[in-house]
């Protein structure tokens, strides 16, 4: 058993993420044990404890912490698939939990397949801050009391289209930027240059200096579009493009360290991408 314990081969958390979110997402397939004379209720709670229990037995820790978050995530994209086709006021709701479930999954796998040495379970983003989940659980209880009260608020469908377009712009253009900047991309902000930290200006980042936050900012806004939020969609414009405006600046305080006249010739001809956020301001 101690060989087990070693470090795993390169690529192994990717795999092991991608089939255990896939074995969450086999949710799907719930309404055909209802139709066999399941209970609803009780076919999704035996459904959640034989998931779990197989978990518990084909992994140990630390592999088995990958796989709940992994198995969670695609738990919540397929009930968000189930809902987005049922006919009720919540459809909409479930675009939002395949696109949220989709967005925590994918950083976690692009992590691991572009750079696993910056690898963690941190790489979910499940816990990213405290103002992240009073956001969305804001955003829940918004969409909730609306749905309750003014229900045809949440069926203007052209509008949820609209951002369920932004959200999928948004999380093709920072994935794509992940996987631009390879290696050099980490979750946290870097204050000290590494050995193989390089200036990425091609793909992507010629567009723009900051595409992942750039993706990432429209990918929040978007979430609330297509929940038809006004309340937290007009709170979440403000609050995520304060917080990139201030992310934007710190790291280019960073990069201008690194790298020096080089990205500052970078910067001048390259915008960051996001409405009026310039970047820090250097006085030559």
């Amino acid at each position: 058993m101690a060989g087990c314990m070693a470090r795993a081969p390169r690529g192994s958390e990717a795999r092991l993420s991608l089939a255990t979110f896939l074995l969450g997402a086999s949710v799907l397939a719930l309404p055909l044990l209802t139709r066999a004379g399941l209970q609803g209720r009780t076919g999704l709670a035996l459904y959640v404890a034989g998931l779990n229990a197989l978990l518990l037995l084909l992994y140990r820790p630390p592999r088995y912490q990958i796989a709940i978050r992994a198995c969670f995530l695609g738990f919540v994209f397929g009930c968000g698939m189930l809902l987005s086709f049922s006919q009720s006021s919540w459809n909409h709701f479930g675009w939002y939990m395949c696109s949220l479930s989709l967005f925590h999954y994918s950083e976690y796998l692009v992590t691991a397949v572009n750079n696993p040495k910056s690898l963690s379970l941190d790489s979910f983003l499940l816990n990213h801050s405290l103002e992240y989940t009073v956001a969305a659980l804001s955003s829940w209880i918004e969409f909730t009391l609306e749905n309750i009260f003014w229900p045809e608020l949440k069926q203007v469908t052209w509008l949820s289209t609209a951002g369920l377009l932004m959200v999928v712009f948004g999380e093709c253009l920072r994935k794509a930027a992940m996987f631009t900047a390879g290696s050099n991309f980490n979750h946290v902000v870097q204050n000290e240059k590494s050995d193989t930290h390089t200036l990425v200006t091609s793909g992507v980042y010629a567009w723009f200096r900051h595409p992942s936050y750039v993706g990432w900012f429209y990918w929040s806004i978007g979430t609330q579009v297509m929940l038809c939020n006004p309340v937290c969609g007009v709170a979440y414009a403000l609050t995520v493009w304060r917080f990139f405006r201030d992310r934007t600046e710190e790291e280019e305080i960073s990069l201008i360290h690194f790298f020096g006249e080089e990205y500052l010739e970078y910067k001048k001809r390259v915008p960051t991408g996001l409405p009026f956020i310039k970047g820090v301001k250097v006085d030559l």
